[in-house]
């Protein structure tokens, strides 16, 4: 477990734009309810889901998060001359190599020597990427740009109803930079690897290579022991939660808003009444979007930001695969975010 609590080493940091990148292509119910063997109605009753994004064959993952950065990156008034730091979270690269953040950089029309690489923590990417992004320039200065991004429609097995029916392709963005205040409170990033199989894609690393059979024994499909994780998200992440409040000093009232990861909306309901937020104050999207992995929280945190206002504290909550879990407390910026250092707004 790591925690970080010092927001006065080096200079403030602060969240100077969000922004989303979202497929065209809206899946309903109705299309992926056959193939899965179940109905519209028991998707919707069991996971609150109603529609996803599915990216079309020839987007992949760098073209959604090029999508986001550059909406955050005009959101910030900022251009990508400017960054010093490009971080991807995802657990669905474009290919194995190069990172797919080398990809966006160069989309972008980033810098040379920008500093450019993926963070692979599956659902809590998002969250241990911010965390590195912002410690980074705590200790080197600069504006660094934070991606969530994954197309899950790719690895998915249309005949699983564990998983066909829950997930959604997007990318999320948001743009770090000197402020006059810090954004980042305090964070926690835990790891859980004794549950590690409950969240896996066996095949396609060095331990089971690409191969006929590894194909033919759907090896490179997502898999996902549904209840199990369930049970992690309620008996370990929201504990968790709990007491990265109380050593924050924060209760569950304080919080302006609740952004966890958008597993699917009964369970994030659940999750916020075991956490104990008040009503009305989780972002619940995930009905829309479904779950986009690493791109789930920043999405969530770009819709909720428009009933933000300065100062608000603002609860980020991932959790996924290894299993893991990562929390950020932020303090909602005010107006003057976009007051950098080098006389941009």
């Amino acid at each position: 477990m790591l925690t970080v609590h010092d927001t006065t080493a080096g200079p403030p940091v602060a969240i100077l734009g969000t922004g989303v990148g979202l497929p065209d292509q809206v899946i309903d119910n109705e299309t992926v309810a056959g193939p899965a063997g179940v109905t519209p109605e028991w998707i919707r009753s069991r996971t609150g889901i109603r529609t996803r994004r599915w990216a079309k064959p020839d987007q992949a993952t760098s073209d959604l998060a090029v999508a986001a950065a550059r909406a955050a990156l005009a959101d910030a008034g900022l251009r990508a001359a400017d960054l010093s730091l490009v971080l991807v979270a995802t657990s669905t690269p474009d290919s194995p190599q190069p990172p797919t953040a080398s990809l966006v950089a160069d989309e972008l029309g980033a810098p040379p020597g920008i500093v450019a690489f993926d963070v692979n923590a599956v659902c809590s990417g998002f969250v241990f990427a911010l965390v590195t992004a912002e410690r980074l320039l705590r200790a080197g200065g600069g504006h660094a740009l934070v991606l969530g991004a994954d197309v899950y429609s790719r690895i998915l097995d249309p005949a699983d109803r564990r998983t066909a029916v829950l997930f959604g392709d997007g990318a999320g963005a948001v743009v770090l930079g000197p402020g006059a205040r810090p954004s980042l409170a305090a964070a926690r990033l835990a790891g859980y690897p004794e549950a590690h199989g409950l969240i896996r894609v066996p095949a396609g690393g060095s331990r089971i290579p690409a191969s006929a059979d590894s194909l033919d024994a759907g090896l490179h499909h997502f898999a996902m022991e549904g209840r199990a994780v369930r049970g992690f998200v309620l008996d370990v992440v929201a504990p968790a939660a709990r007491a990265f409040l109380r050593d924050c000093g924060v209760g569950p009232a304080d919080l302006a808003a609740f952004v966890p990861h958008q597993a699917n909306p009964n369970l994030v309901a659940d999750l916020a009444a075991a956490v104990g937020v008040p009503a009305g104050r989780t972002a619940t999207g995930g009905g829309e979007h479904g779950n986009t992995g690493a791109a789930a929280v920043p999405i969530a945190l770009h819709d909720a930001r428009a009933a933000l206002r300065p100062g608000d504290l603002v609860l980020l909550a991932g959790f996924g695969g290894g299993m893991a879990a990562g929390f950020a407390l932020l303090r909602w910026p005010g107006p003057d975010r976009l007051e950098t250092t080098d006389g941009h707004r």
